[in-house]
């Protein structure tokens, strides 16, 4: 049997989690420990997050949490595909790297150079490629060659989180925080870049929009999934609409999720991204 494993950043739709075994990270607000997604749900995390004056932190698995799983599996007979969050933002992918030791005819352990919802489209079509049939060593290298196609594109209402959790400069910050300017990021080569700042949310769709065709568009044919930060989904819901000529063609619904804890933590409320895998569209 293929088990997929990834850990608790990675946002899967619910059909998707109940198939996966999840490693969970560990948030504190002020010294109180919680385990993501088991002693602290999204909404209660944001609850306290839009409360809180110090920003939480988060702590990464250790390698004992990976290796009771690959223990096990390798008990079983199983084999596992891992899928964790980019090295480049956490050092996750290393905690499951130490725990391989002794189990590498066991594991196949993939860094997904992406993050959140862009880890997630990862792991369901690692998912599908399991229910499918396909041998662990396919699923691996189609998977690691995949995740070069994956775009996940973001609109926040603030730099400020990512500024306090040093993921971006200080300068970076404060030019995105004057005249309600939204930033507009995504994930490339494994870490977050700014790709532009637009005043007023409805600018920031437009770019949104403009980000994704310069892309090439989206490949339909393999999953897509939106998600959002905060208490509300209102931002997310208008995007969709204003960019509805992307979709409505192509799929019946969009699925969309909460973005999980940790990420939400540096990242900040007010936030929408979307992740797609690159279409074949040319580009002039």
């Amino acid at each position: 049997m293929i088990k997929i494993v990834t850990d608790s950043t990675t946002d899967l739709p619910k059909e998707i989690r109940k198939k996966v075994t999840v490693i969970p990270l560990i948030i504190s607000f002020s010294g109180e420990q919680f385990t993501d997604g088991l002693d602290i749900s999204k909404q209660e995390f944001y609850e306290r997050l839009v409360e809180c004056t110090e920003l939480p932190t988060t702590s990464q698995p250790g390698p004992l949490s990976f290796e009771r799983v690959f223990k096990d599996a390798k008990k079983k007979g199983d084999r596992i595909i891992c899928i964790t969050l980019s090295s480049e933002l956490s050092g996750t992918y290393q905690s499951a790297k130490i725990a391989m030791d002794g189990y590498e005819d066991t594991v196949s352990l993939i860094d997904s150079r992406s993050a959140a919802i862009g880890t997630g489209i990862l792991v369901e079509m690692a998912v599908k490629m399991a229910e499918a049939g396909e041998s662990a060593e396919i699923i691996a290298e189609r998977i690691t060659q995949e995740r070069e196609n994956i775009c996940v594109i973001a609109m926040l209402d603030t730099l400020e989180y990512l500024k306090k959790g040093g993921r971006i400069s200080r300068l970076s910050a404060f030019a995105g925080g004057i005249l309600s300017i939204k930033p507009v990021i995504c994930i490339r080569n494994g870490a977050i870049e700014i790709l532009g700042k637009a005043r007023g949310s409805k600018n920031g769709n437009n770019l949104l929009i403009k980000e994704i065709e310069s892309a090439g568009g989206v490949d339909f044919t393999k999953p897509l999934l939106l998600g959002y930060t905060g208490l509300s989904d209102a931002l997310l819901q208008k995007y969709i609409k204003d960019s509805s000529f992307l979709w409505d063609e192509h799929l019946d619904e969009l699925r969309t999720v909460l973005v999980g804890s940790v990420i939400g933590t540096h990242i900040g409320p007010g936030g929408i991204a979307v992740a797609f895998f690159k279409g074949s569209k040319i580009v002039i």
